[in-house]
């Protein structure tokens, strides 16, 4: 729900204004002005006047957090500037609206809007840099490389930007693959992050073409023939029918090398397949593609009985869709609870137990062994009944060019905190970096829809002569039926495990701590508490985390 669109409550701004004393320093207040949503915000003396919904899924930013002159939207943590609307941190990719706000007496109220501006226009003055390379490559149109690009054009850019990809739809919006869009409540309208013409009017090219490999003596990509049209899709409709993506951004034929300044690896991960007998049949699927969503959908049409193999974030996430399409499902796993490694055994318990509130039956403890056209039979001799087929078992980096080019790799592409490869001016985001986390201590590589669009804008303004330390907080939010886990931090191993509430009772968080340090924080139906993690763990903050949830709780 857009902003235009949300029901009008709380005072009006500009006619009745607020008064003084009713808005503390770091305060907001939920009103309107001119038939619109508007939430006051105070930051020591000043008051700002801005939006009241995100604009990446509309969650209400008067339920977020202010830290300093911004706010972070209460779901998925994007941050705006009070002062300017600008997106500063992703998910959001848009600014949000801003009015001018005046004192009289002891009232403020709110004035005239302000223009709006275009998302990739600059909010400021350009920064004066070093030298920047005349034209940066992109390899990859996921989070981190469509994010990139956008980057450098709000940074004041003005080189070529070249986005070199082999689906046919990217950008879009791969987080709903295994939530909404599979249920079928989201629109396929809804998928394509960027509206048709966007990116020939912000003048950044989109090759659909397969990267063979990468000429770092000659600063060259080199590329595969051009897909053809209706290319890599499972008995699906022909390319570009979202109409996100024209076909002039296809590889000209004769074309197979794009010399660059800069180069960004954005190349993201690959579903893991399953290699046992039966795998390749055509009922078995992996999620990873938007191609590979609408191929499940298309498969399960008519279908009475699944099993998703593999308890991870997107295999219950899957089996939660499928479940909304009246769909039986079986869940096979190797782990004793769901997600426990990830959430621990409290949180991972929960899961189970909604889960098999909404009719989902679990066989853990267990392998699958081989499918055939009906079934699959386990590694204990148990034979469940299937039509089709969904393997969730994790997902590799794609690191062969990188590997290739002599790039120095280890479960990923390293990088240094700037996220520069062992290579001079090549850069990696996304899935496949491996950078030091100033959090842990380690170096890290995550695979989540928001790290890597934050690591894709700030690579971006590396790339143009910034040298900003990559050190956001690693964010993830998944979705169950009704219910939404959010988490911030990371945390791979721990000594310790504090609960705060009681899962499925009202809100409850867990800390994830070794040695003492709280490496991370997840929370469900306490989204204010995972913003107020977040801004603790950016600041190293132990004593707020603390409060947040108590050792021993």
């Amino acid at each position: 729900m857009s902003s235009e669109s949300a029901p009008l409550s709380g005072p009006d701004l500009r006619t009745a204004g607020c008064a003084a004393t009713d808005l503390g320093d770091g305060a907001m207040l939920l009103g309107h002005a001119g038939g619109e949503p508007v939430v006051l915000a105070r930051h020591g003396h000043e008051v700002f006047a801005v939006a009241a919904a995100c604009t990446h899924y509309s969650g209400p930013l008067v339920e977020g957090l202010l830290v300093g002159d911004t706010v972070r939207c209460p779901l998925h943590h994007a941050c705006f500037s009070l002062r300017t609307g600008a997106a500063l941190r992703a998910p959001a990719l848009n600014p949000i609206a801003c009015w001018d706000v005046e004192r009289r007496g002891g009232r403020w109220y709110v004035m005239a809007k302000r223009a709006e501006r275009d998302p990739l226009a600059p909010a400021g003055p350009v920064p004066e840099r070093r030298p920047s390379p005349q034209s940066v490559v992109i390899i990859g149109a996921g989070a981190a490389g469509s994010a990139a690009a956008e980057m450098l054009r709000r940074e004041g850019f003005s080189g070529s930007v070249t986005i070199v990809d082999g689906e046919l739809d990217s950008p879009y919006d791969r987080p709903n693959l295994s939530k909404d869009f599979l249920a079928g409540t989201a629109q396929a309208e809804w998928m394509p992050l960027r509206p048709p013409g966007f990116y020939d009017e912000h003048k950044i090219d989109i090759i659909r073409a397969q990267v063979a490999s990468i000429d770092v003596a000659r600063a060259e990509v080199v590329l595969e023939p051009p897909l053809r049209a209706g290319a890599g899709r499972r008995g699906q409709p022909a390319p570009f029918e979202n109409g996100a993506i024209s076909a002039q951004h296809q590889q000209p034929e004769g074309n197979r090398r794009v010399p660059y300044g800069a180069l960004l690896i954005a190349t993201g991960a690959e579903a893991v397949r399953l290699d046992i007998p039966g795998h390749e049949r055509p009922h078995v699927f992996t999620l990873r593609s938007w191609d590979d969503s609408r191929a499940i959908i298309a498969a399960a049409e008519g279908k009475r009985r699944a099993v998703v193999i593999g308890a991870s974030f997107i295999g219950l996430e899957v089996a939660g869709s499928l479940r909304q399409r009246d769909i039986e499902v079986r869940v096979v796993a190797p782990e004793s609870s769901p997600l426990e490694r990830v959430l621990g055994p409290q949180f991972g318990g929960y899961i189970r137990t909604l889960h098999e509130g909404h009719g989902v039956e679990f066989h853990l403890r267990a392998k699958p062994a081989k499918i055939e056209a009906g079934s699959v039979t386990l590694d204990n001799g148990a034979s469940l009944p299937a039509d089709l087929v969904v393997a969730g078992v994790g997902v590799r980096p794609r690191t062969d060019l990188a590997a290739q080019a002599g790039l120095a790799v280890d479960r990923g592409i390293t990088v240094n905190e700037f996220l520069e490869t062992s290579v001079p001016r090549i850069y990696a985001a996304g899935d496949i970096a491996r950078w030091p986390d100033p959090h842990t201590g380690t170096r890290i590589r995550v695979e989540h829809w928001v790290v890597a669009q934050r690591q894709g804008q700030t690579a971006a303004r590396n790339i143009l002569g910034n040298r900003e330390r990559f050190d956001a907080v690693p964010y993830f939010w998944s979705h169950h039926y009704d219910v939404a886990i959010r988490y911030s931090g990371h945390a791979e191993q721990w000594d310790r495990i504090d609960v705060a509430g009681t899962p499925g009772k009202g809100p409850a968080s867990v800390a994830y701590r070794a040695k003492g340090k709280t490496l991370a924080i997840a929370s469900i139906d306490a989204n204010h508490v995972n913003l107020q993690a977040e801004a603790a763990l950016e600041r190293d903050d132990e004593s707020a985390l603390a409060r947040i949830v108590p050792a021993g709780a």
